[in-house]
């Protein structure tokens, strides 16, 4: 961890954030959070670039992900700096796409898509005002603003269609059927009638297939996999369960398993990105003697009146907050301020990512982070009412 340090003073601790450097006490590229319960992500293989150079800086991967989406269509993500990330649709071109798609081994594009027809993307925007002649032998020698520099949302990520025609001698291994393609994920909740709690935090674990949904196997499930998925449905925590009531209920169902051998940390921020296997064939004789994955979930104070068992304490018996969000239009979006020695202070962004925003958010009773910005998207923090630039921003060093 090392000591306590910050440009202006000691730092605020913010358990399991990777390690931050410092920020410029000048230039205030603040950590922001969106918060949100559901996830569109989608992992392939990535191909080998075609040609024997490789793009200048960081080696550049590319895939096509989304849904619905083909062997030749999807929405773009680029490997950078070890993080997958999208491009954003402002100024994009056709000129654009003929290079993404010959990176994906195709010979040129036939169209591209904008605000996100294939899904909103997961984490960084790497690319925004993309702007190629179309020639170029990678995207990083096109015109744009720089890498990672965006001020769009993934409501704005691009997607390609590329000609069905291949690069001769291109391998290529990004086919629809890869490991980690899940992307839309529910509870459903099994009892039935108009006393049914909203939202839903108690439930059978299905996830789309197809036109339909499809269960989880429970053989080897247990309290990391659960978070997970209550993280990703917008609640901080996760429960206990009664198997015993949802086994007899499910013996009378006609059942469809899709996943196996599911294994998450617990701090991933969508069930894609934990191990799994997938259901060949014949899947209704599946699971053997297990039964669904179901998973019970601790609503945040936002549900707070979901639980009516449960009493809220008055806003004045609660402890002081020290942490909260500033700056957002909406509940669960914002600027991280921390308090440390009676008074609030900002974080810089460096190494910000999902894994750390999701820490602040269920901090603040939400489930795991939707998005992770960075660069003071909305605002400098303020001291004492006013913008200036006095205010500490914690960080750790």
């Amino acid at each position: 961890m090392g000591g306590w340090a910050s440009n202006f003073g000691p730092i605020l601790p913010l358990q399991g954030h990777a390690a931050m450097g410092g920020c410029s006490p000048w230039a205030w590229p603040e950590v922001l959070v969106l918060l949100g319960s559901v996830w569109l992500w989608v992992g392939s293989a990535q191909p080998t670039p075609p040609g024997p150079t490789p793009p200048p800086g960081p080696q550049l991967r590319f895939r096509l992900a989304g849904y619905p989406r083909k062997h030749n269509e999807g929405r773009v993500e680029v490997f950078y700096n070890e993080e997958w990330g999208t491009i954003c649709d402002d100024d994009f071109t056709l000129g654009n796409a003929h290079v993404l798609c010959r990176h994906l081994g195709f010979v040129a594009a036939t169209g591209w898509a904008h605000s996100a027809k294939y899904g909103k993307g997961v984490g960084r925007i790497w690319l925004d005002n993309v702007n190629c002649a179309g020639t170029e032998k990678s995207i990083g020698d096109c015109k744009h603003r720089g890498w990672g520099n965006s001020d769009c949302s993934h409501e704005e990520d691009a997607g390609v269609v590329c000609k069905d025609e291949r690069i001769p001698g291109f391998r290529d291994s990004n086919v629809i059927e890869v490991r980690n393609h899940v992307e839309e994920v529910r509870l459903r909740p099994v009892v039935s009638g108009g006393r049914r709690q909203l939202p839903v935090t108690e439930g059978i674990v299905e996830v789309r297939y197809k036109d339909s949904w499809a269960q989880i196997c429970d053989q080897g499930w247990d309290s990391h996999n659960s978070r997970v998925i209550c993280g990703m449905m917008g609640f901080p925590a996760e429960k206990k369960v009664n198997r015993n009531f949802y086994r007899l209920f499910t013996e009378r169902q006609q059942l469809n398993y899709r996943l196996h051998s599911v294994s998450c940390t617990g701090t991933e921020v969508h069930l894609s990105m934990c191990s799994f296997e997938f259901y060949r064939g014949n899947s209704s004789a599946a699971c053997g003697a297990g039964m669904p994955a179901v998973v019970s979930c601790v609503p945040g104070p936002l549900f707070s009146w979901a639980a009516p068992c449960c009493v809220v304490p008055h806003l004045s018996l609660l402890p002081q907050p020290r942490i909260r969000l500033k700056g957002g239009a909406r509940v669960g979006e914002g600027r991280v301020e921390v308090l440390k020695s009676s008074e609030w202070g900002t974080i810089c962004d460096d190494r910000w990512n999902l894994q750390s925003a999701s820490v602040v958010c269920r901090e603040l009773g939400f489930g795991s982070a939707k998005e992770a910005l960075t660069g003071a998207r909305m605002g400098q923090g303020e001291a004492d009412g006013a913008e200036r630039p006095g205010i500490p921003s914690w960080s750790r060093g």
